[in-house]
């Protein structure tokens, strides 16, 4: 028998203890969850319960695997062998898909006349091209998204279960002129799946629901077959997960049979770490669990076994502003007593070399595979990426391409490679790639004319593909003016600007920062060439077996789950962390807090956070001064060490009163500022609904922001949100229940 008291902390063991009824477990980061499942699976069938009764769904199969072995193993080592047999391994564990199609398998639904084939990505996207055509009925307009775009707006679309139109305004609002003949795609899609007997990824979960609703005998089946059921990363579920959880367990109010409260169903994860809302995750099922499963048991495991206890007295710091959660206290016993820092560069350029500098700082204490760069997008690290290259740091990058890697980065760079060298014909064969009817061999003709002087060639070439002159006469233009490299760059991107939205019809929005950060990195460079050589002479792609030897940069989202001995965290200011787009509403701003949690939770021993005191926006003619991120303004000042940019370019320690003068304006924190006076900051019931916002004034005029102070209503935005000025923080949208209108 496995000695669990000895191997377990007091609320791990609490967990594994308990083997009936609805269980909620609030897995802290860093804090044992795997391997509390794995020892809750052995005490299962250690106490008798057969293990083909015991359903374990997961987000990816190889989570499933691994708890799976693990706890095979572990009941073999102690003399038990009731997880094999004749069958082998009887724990049914994977994804809620594959769980999906199997009953679908054993259960056709209705409509199908036999049992449904699931399309891969390939044969789906193959489907798709079909309605395409269809829908477009033979019109040829390049600025229709591509079919994996489409497809991920149908996705985006079906697990958030909100109407398409709804989906491209949030996050596609450049495609909504196409929103009919979407629309017919889908119609057309669906009619196609279910005449041919298919299913895609999206579909099985669904269909599920379905059938489980529908035919009794498939239900009466799962629940009688599968007892015990656990679900891992139970904050990432989405709508149609959750209520497939109260289905099986017996809790769906609308099923046969239903019993609230009833069903041995165990959820693990962690609440302060839902960060994946825009694949569709509801961070509303966690906090509603004990709602959806009257008389549930919490369960909080707040030992954490990553980081040092400076660490964690920040990110639980950042998680006492929420809004809403279950209430939790990250503590360790590993030893460590550095204190976090914030990093205050003059600018987000200088914010690079600071950074590269800070790396190269640890790599005398940390090998190059526990030291990390986090940031929120992934043309943030840009500059960083560049002065790592200047230092030859070699560095992998996960969550974005790298910014040599990325085509609309090659296309702009193409035009500087052929103002230094008229004969780079790569570089000349990319830009005609931008022209229709401009093949290869075209290409290279055009190209032997110019070397030879064919002027003849060139002037009918360019009658014929009026583009061609455009782009020729531009290169002229900028070799004429002897531009600096950044106004240089400037004047590409803008140019470049009509080809960036006809090539990249799908996502141009979110390609334009890379290219303003190129221009801002060409600040940097009083010679065109050295800019270009900076970028020719960049480290290949690391292999994956090298990968130990290099330093990881990597956006949030792909870093959660991970851990460093160092991480660094870019570009702490408003806007960008927590971003523009999360001030629109209270939700995503919440998320945004939460990826805070997760960057700076990475960490074991080194936490760096970076806060930019200035931001080059060329659409403001330079660089502006920008606000460091609440975030950072609500820590207190004893929770970390700052540190300052000098003029001589290095880092100085701020000293001590100093910070405390500069944080006392910032006295009052965010929570008191976005939360109203009337709500509570851990709301008892997630689910309650939010206080009203105040009556629009009649003449707009002024109002009060706890955080930003006075500022001019400028218009008010329905249903619920204003756009104030505030003196020294410019246009700012709020939601109306944040301000306190001043009387006219």
């Amino acid at each position: 028998m496995i000695n669990y008291a000895a191997e377990l902390n007091p609320a791990q063991l609490e967990a594994v203890n308990a083997l009936e009824g609805p269980v909620l477990v609030i897995a802290g980061a860093g804090s044992g969850k795997t391997r509390t499942i794995v020892y809750r699976l052995a005490r299962l069938v250690e106490s008798g319960a057969p293990a083909s009764s015991i359903l374990l769904l997961t987000f990816t199969r190889k989570a499933a695997q691994e708890m799976l072995d693990r706890a095979r193993l572990l009941l073999a080592q102690h003399g038990s062998g009731a997880f094999t047999g004749p069958g082998g391994f009887w724990v049914q564990g994977g994804t809620f898909h594959s769980f999906a199609y199997s009953v679908l398998r054993l259960f056709k639904p209705d409509g199908f006349h036999r049992e449904p084939t699931v399309l891969d990505t390939g044969d789906a996207l193959s489907l798709l091209q079909i309605c395409r055509s269809e829908a477009l009925a033979g019109k040829v307009d390049r600025s229709f998204p591509k079919d994996q775009t489409t497809m991920a707006i149908l996705s985006k679309s079906r697990n958030r279960e909100q109407d398409m139109e709804d989906t491209l305004r949030r996050e596609f609002v450049h495609l909504l002129p196409h929103a009919e003949a979407i629309r017919l795609m889908a119609a057309h899609y669906a009619e196609l799946k279910r005449s041919r007997c298919l299913m895609d990824y999206d579909d099985l979960l669904f269909a599920l629901e379905d059938l489980l609703r529908c035919r009794a005998e498939a239900l009466d089946y799962c629940r009688g077959r599968y007892r015990y059921l656990m679900l891992d990363e139970f904050q990432d579920t989405n709508m149609v997960q959750s209520r497939l959880a109260a289905l099986l367990a017996g809790a769906d109010p609308g099923a046969p049979g239903a019993v609230p409260g009833s069903g041995n169903i165990m959820a693990v994860g962690d609440d302060a770490q839902s960060i994946y809302a825009f694949r569709g995750a509801n961070v509303r099922n966690i906090l509603n669990f004990p709602d959806t499963y009257p008389g549930a048991r919490l369960i909080r495991l707040e030992e954490n076994y990553r980081s040092t206890q400076p660490v964690l007295n920040l990110c639980n710091a950042i998680l006492d502003q929420a809004a809403a959660g279950f209430k939790k206290r990250l503590f360790t016993r590993r030893s460590g007593e550095a204190a976090p820092q914030v990093l205050r560069p003059f600018s987000d350029l200088s914010q690079g070399e600071l950074v590269a500098a800070k790396v190269l700082e640890l790599l005398r204490l940390y090998p190059p595979g526990e030291i990390a760069v986090l940031f929120r997008a992934g043309y943030q690290s840009y500059h960083t990426e560049a002065q790592l290259n200047k230092l030859g740091l070699r560095f992998r990058k996960y969550g974005g391409l790298r910014y040599t890697d990325a085509a609309h980065i090659k296309d702009a760079l193409a035009f500087v490679r052929l103002l230094l060298n008229p004969l780079d014909f790569t570089a000349f064969r990319r830009i005609t790639d931008f022209i229709r009817g401009i093949g290869g061999k075209t290409s290279l003709k055009l190209h032997q004319a110019m070397q030879e002087g064919e002027s003849a060639v060139l002037d009918k070439a360019c009658a014929k593909y009026p583009e061609l002159k455009t782009h020729l006469d531009f290169l002229e233009h900028l070799r004429t003016a002897a531009l600096p490299p950044c106004r240089t760059l400037e004047e590409i991107i803008d140019h470049y600007q009509p080809t960036l939205e006809a090539r990249y019809p799908d996502d141009y929005p979110g390609r334009r920062p890379g290219l303003e950060e190129l221009a801002q990195i060409a600040v940097n460079y009083d010679q065109l060439d050295m800019f270009a050589a900076d970028f020719s002479l960049d480290e290949p792609l690391v292999k994956e077996e090298e990968r130990g030897d290099t330093v990881t940069l990597s956006t949030i989202h792909s870093a959660k789950g991970l851990e460093w001995g160092a991480v660094l965290v870019l570009d702490l200011v408003e806007d960008r962390f927590p971003s523009r787009h999360a001030r629109m509403h209270e939700d995503y701003f919440e998320e945004e807090r939460r990826l805070m949690y997760v960057a700076c939770t990475r960490a074991k021993d080194y936490l760096g956070l970076f806060v930019p005191a200035s931001l080059y926006e060329r659409s403001k003619g330079g660089r502006m001064p920008v606000s460091p991120s609440i975030f950072v303004r609500e820590l207190s000042p004893a929770l970390y060490e700052e540190w300052r940019e000098d003029y001589g370019g290095g880092l100085r320690p701020e000293p001590a009163p100093s910070r405390l003068a500069s944080v006392a304006t910032f006295s009052r924190t965010m929570a008191d500022a976005l939360v109203p006076p009337d709500r509570p900051r851990f709301t008892a019931s997630p689910s309650a609904p939010a206080p009203q916002p105040p009556a629009t004034p009649a003449g707009l005029g002024y109002c009060q922001h706890r955080t930003f102070g006075r500022g001019k209503l400028v218009r008010f935005m329905p249903p619920d949100k204003y756009q104030v000025h505030f003196p020294g923080m410019g246009l700012k949208v709020i939601m109306a229940s944040y301000l306190e209108m001043e009387k006219n």
